[in-house]
């Protein structure tokens, strides 16, 4: 059944003559860039989470955050990344009216709440490193704290449009769905902008801000010859690193996608093709398979325990066996 079918704007979605926004070889190729990015996505993200259950050394403040990041990301992929994936196979919207508010929603929660907790981790390195308050502490509560936040304020803006407020439509080529960025109606518009404003705007400035005071640390820190012990501050630098790495990678990421929807939003005469305003929006759902193998390749705890875990303990294998083999090797050359 064609898209038209369900959705007040899918005239966006259609050429003057009723034809797709692109061949059916295009779609194909879409389908196949969204399964690229899921797979690793689904399984990464499975793995932080999996990891951090079955080891108690993973479970401490920083991390609590990125399992939870790892939550979000793995929502997204799930929901989002898969039902692309199978849409653009199809090559349209085949989940009907209903499906496509459902999947709005669903990949909106996730995909703010991962924005969210990305300013959260932000400001935990900010706190940890600069110090701004002096010798506090991030702690087990401060993280589970800001994660109920982030999950809260994701839900209060992305319950609206099932109210009334705003509403979820097809967006792109017409194979996903999210906040209807293009009506010109009042109430939607007044929602777009309060949902840009304070789901992206307002974490990308807290993320701004701690981003900009940790390089400005690190920058003096490189000037010094120690910072409260080598050890620590070399292990404290290289989280800090890992934050700034991910903080450019959301930034790459979401920005495209949040000033194309801006400029629909001020310019709604603009012309663009539907093709033009599908790669932002991809490019934001690829953040999704990104973060994993940031925090997994950088932090050394996760690494330790995910990287045998993909590699399904041949790791540890081997490493048992140059054990033995250093045991065995040890006891032939020691005295009888």
């Amino acid at each position: 059944m064609k898209p038209s079918a369900f959705y007040l704007n899918a005239s966006l979605y259609l050429g003057p003559q009723g034809e797709p926004p692109l061949p059916r070889s295009g779609f194909i190729a879409l389908s196949v860039i969204m399964a690229l990015l899921t797979g690793p996505a689904i399984v990464l993200n499975a793995t932080v989470i999996i990891v951090s259950l079955m080891h108690k050394q993973l479970r401490q403040p920083l991390n609590y955050a990125l399992v939870n990041m790892a939550v979000a990301d793995l929502g997204t992929a799930m929901t989002g990344g898969l039902l692309s994936v199978v849409n653009n196979a199809q090559g349209y919207f085949s989940l009907g009216r209903t499906g496509c508010v459902l999947e709005g929603f669903a990949v909106s929660l996730c995909g703010i709440a991962s924005l969210c907790t990305v300013a959260l981790i932000a400001v935990e390195r900010m706190f940890v490193i600069c110090k701004p308050l002096g010798q506090m502490q991030f702690q087990k509560q401060h993280a589970l704290g800001g994660i109920a936040l982030a999950w809260l304020w994701s839900l209060t803006w992305n319950l609206p449009p099932l109210f009334g407020w705003g509403r979820y439509e097809l967006e792109g080529v017409g194979t996903s769905c999210a906040p209807d960025w293009h009506s010109r109606e009042p109430q939607n518009v007044s929602y777009v902008l309060a949902y840009f404003t304070v789901c992206f705007a307002a974490p990308f400035v807290i993320i701004l801000v701690s981003y900009s005071k940790l390089m400005w640390t690190l920058h003096k820190v490189t000037k010094m010859a120690c910072m409260e012990g080598g050890a620590v501050a070399k292990s404290e630098m290289t989280v800090a690193y890992m934050v700034i790495l991910m903080v450019v990678t959301f930034l790459i990421s979401w920005l495209p996608y949040a000033g194309l929807s801006m400029l629909v939003v001020f310019s709604p005469d603009v012309k663009i093709h539907p093709l033009v305003g599908t790669v932002p929006v991809y490019l934001a759902k690829s953040s999704t398979v990104y973060n994993p193998i940031i925090y997994i390749y950088l932090n050394k705890q996760f690494r330790k325990y995910a990287v045998p875990f993909l590699l399904c303990g041949r790791e540890l294998e081997m490493e048992d066996e140059l054990s033995m083999t250093t045991v065995e090797t040890s006891n032939r050359v020691s005295p009888a």
